[in-house]
């Protein structure tokens, strides 16, 4: 049995859709197809469902999910041994970020590092979703929750905090607000309530329960702009919305939220070369952005 095809099995498994699976190997989305194909005909039987949103695996591809995943494990073992993986960064590792952090906070640096060691590929998957390393969608996950189980090395990388904003424009159209009373009949920008991806994102309401909503978006990026377009009063992370300049805090004494940010990586690949460089890069990174992530001062 060829192990390329069970390769490309393992990825449209963890991926559900030939393009994701596709990008994830570099090779073009019919390849992915035609390797399923061959692997179907050589083990007699369906591996995946077609469906609308992508392929699910059938109980036959369930079956066989365990033992490829044993089979790649051994292999990586193997990999890790070789004289070869000893010498320098190179190599692909893929980050799993929250969206915000990883455009704002992690791009920008993690393009520097890249060009100062050109044998190492980096991926970046800021997402408005969480990342989960137990499908094998990235190598190390920057999360809002501290992983509860599995065999992962979990370190606290930083707080955050976010504060409740709007534009100059929204603010000078109504009357001030001094209370949180007075953010009764004001529209909000906020998250889509039941497409939540951690409960640390139910900030909105420690503070107030909107009357009204302007947009509710999956997309903190997509919120900032709406909110720096008068839409509405939103609560943003303060990384993202203090380079804003038209932008303006509302009840700065009260309207503060922390949270903390996760890094995770499976312990079996933690002591390979470009992951802890990787690893000690993104801490060195954040902690050179403390003053960002966490801002002094209450003015409004």
């Amino acid at each position: 049995m060829d192990w390329d095809n069970l390769r490309f099995f393992l990825e449209l498994s963890r991926t559900g859709t030939l393009v994701g699976a596709a990008r994830r190997l570099a090779v073009d989305h019919t390849t992915v197809a035609r390797r399923i194909q061959a692997l179907e005909k050589q083990v007699g039987g369906a591996l995946f469902s077609r469906e609308a949103d992508g392929h699910r695996l059938t109980e036959a591809g369930r079956r066989l999910q365990p033992q490829v995943e044993a089979m790649e494990a051994a292999f990586r073992t193997v990999e890790r041994s070789a004289p070869a993986s000893q010498e320098g960064l190179s190599g692909l590792v893929r980050i799993g970020a929250t969206e915000g952090f990883g455009t704002v906070v992690l791009a920008p640096q993690l393009a520097l590092f890249a060009q100062a060691h050109p044998k190492l590929v980096i991926d970046l998957l800021a997402m408005p979703r969480l990342v989960h390393l137990s499908r094998r969608e990235a190598d190390i996950v920057i999360s809002l929750e501290r992983p509860a189980r599995g065999p992962v090395v979990v370190a606290k990388l930083s707080d955050y905090v976010l504060r409740l904003y709007a534009s100059r424009q929204y603010l000078a159209k109504h009357d001030p607000i001094r209370t949180r009373e007075d953010l009764r009949g004001h529209t909000f920008v906020s998250y889509v309530d039941d497409l939540l991806f951690s409960k640390e994102l139910q900030y909105l309401d420690e503070l107030y329960k909107p009357d009204s909503f302007a947009l509710r978006s999956t997309s903190i990026l997509a919120q900032h702009q709406a909110t720096a377009a008068g839409a509405g009063i939103a609560v943003l992370p303060a990384f993202i919305a203090e380079r804003d300049k038209s932008l303006r805090r509302v009840l700065p004494a009260e309207a503060n939220f922390t949270r903390t940010f996760w890094m995770s990586v499976p312990a079996e690949t933690r002591h390979l070369a470009r992951m802890k460089a990787v690893w000690d890069f993104l801490r060195e990174t954040v902690e050179a952005q403390r003053g960002v992530l966490l801002p002094q001062g209450n003015e409004g």
